[in-house]
């Protein structure tokens, strides 16, 4: 798999430039919309889809809100 990735990110490129896949990837991590990625570039959104499966993967976290835990932070008094 990571040999295919690599291909495909030379193929891209190759076909766009080393700055428009910068681009690419800093619109993807500020989790633009598919369908504007592919405005930008040209393709459908199936192939942002492909590229965005391609070139990374989502993360999602779990984060407690600031007043839970100053309840945890206090030892779970008022």
């Amino acid at each position: 798999m990571r040999h295919s990735r690599e291909k495909v990110a030379r193929n891209f490129v190759s076909r766009y430039g080393v700055e428009r896949f910068h681009e690419l990837l800093r619109a993807l991590e500020a989790g633009e919309s598919g369908q504007a990625i592919a405005d930008a570039f040209d393709v459908s959104r199936e192939r942002v889809r492909q590229w965005k499966n391609s070139f990374g993967q989502v993360v999602t976290m779990y984060q407690v809100h600031p007043e839970v835990r100053r309840v945890l932070d206090r030892g779970g008094e008022g």
